[in-house]
C-alpha cells in the first residue's frame, strides 16, 4: 500500500497528535515518549534516507532495537511519509501492519523486526561491517537502544567488537530513562568509553544538543550518544 500522507508536511508539533491516534492496550507509552525527540532529530536532520531512497544501497540505516515501544517510531515514520497516517488508529490490532513490535516486512522504512532486548546493536555491527567491506563508507548505521538493554551480554560483546574494529560508520543512541535494573558507575557512557568509542552525553529533549552530538566527528571510532530523559507519561 502506498502511503497516502506522503505529500503532507508534518513537523515536530504534529507528533503528539499522531501518537494519540494509536490507542488500545500494551502501548508502552513511557518507552515511546522517551524516544520521541531522539527519533525526530535523527529523521528530520541527520539520516540520509527518505521514502523514495529507502531501498538504495547507499542510504543511511536506522535500526530500532528498542522495539517494544514503537509508537513514537510509527509517528515519525508517518510524519516523514514512510507510512500513511491512516494506518495509525489500527496500531496493534489484528491485521494491522503496525504491530506492537515493528516488522520490517510490513512497515515501510523499518530495517529490522525488533522487540526482544539485545538484538539491534549486534545486527548494526554486522551491517556496518558489511557496508565497509563493500566500500560504502558514506552509509551510516544508526541504532537506538534503551539503557536496560545494555544489561544484555550480546550488547557488551557488540560494543567491544565494534570498538576493536574501529567501526566509524556505526552510531548508537542509548536512551537513558533510568529503567535499567543494574546501574553501573558512570552510567551507560562508561560501557562505550571503556571499549574505545567516541561518547557524549546530552539532554535527550534538547534538539540542538542532540543534533550537535549526532553530527560530532569521530574519526576511526564508533560513536555513542547517551540521551538522558525522564519519560513523559
Amino acid at each position: 500500500m502506498t502511503p497516502t500522507s506522503a505529500d503532507t508536511a508534518y513537523g515536530y508539533d504534529d507528533l503528539r497528535r499522531l501518537m494519540s491516534l494509536m490507542t488500545g492496550d500494551e502501548k508502552h507509552g513511557p518507552a515511546a515518549t522517551s524516544t520521541l525527540d531522539v527519533l525526530w532529530v535523527l529523521y528530520d536532520r541527520v539520516l540520509r534516507v527518505t521514502p523514495q531512497t529507502a531501498e538504495d544501497t547507499g542510504r543511511d540505516r536506522f535500526l530500532l532495537s528498542k522495539g517494544h515501544g514503537p509508537m513514537a517510531y510509527y509517528a515519525v515514520l508517518a510524519a516523514k511519509g514512510f507510512v500513511p497516517q491512516e494506518w495509525l488508529p489500527g496500531f496493534g490490532s489484528f491485521g494491522s501492519p503496525l504491530g506492537l513490535h515493528p516488522d520490517r516486512v510490513l512497515v515501510p522504512g523499518a530495517e529490522i523486526g525488533s522487540g526482544s532486548l539485545g538484538h539491534g546493536l549486534p545486527i548494526a555491527v554486522g551491517s556496518a561491517l558489511g557496508l565497509r567491506a563493500q566500500g560504502l563508507t558514506d552509509a551510516a548505521v544508526w541504532v537506538l537502544v534503551g539503557d536496560a538493554e545494555l544489561d544484555e551480554g550480546s550488547n557488551h560483546e557488540a560494543v567491544a567488537f565494534a570498538g576493536a574494529m574501529g567501526l566509524e560508520g556505526l552510531h548508537v543512541v542509548a536512551v537513558d530513562n533510568t529503567s535499567a535494573t543494574y546501574r553501573r558507575p558512570g552510567g551507560p557512557a562508561s560501557l562505550f568509553a571503556g571499549e574505545g568509542w567516541s561518547v557524549t552525553s546530552v539532554d535527550g529533549r534538547d534538539h540542538e544538543a542532540l543534533y550537535e552530538a549526532f553530527t560530532a566527528p569521530h574519526p576511526g571510532r564508533p560513536h555513542a550518544v547517551v540521551a538522558r530523559v525522564e519519560p513523559k507519561r
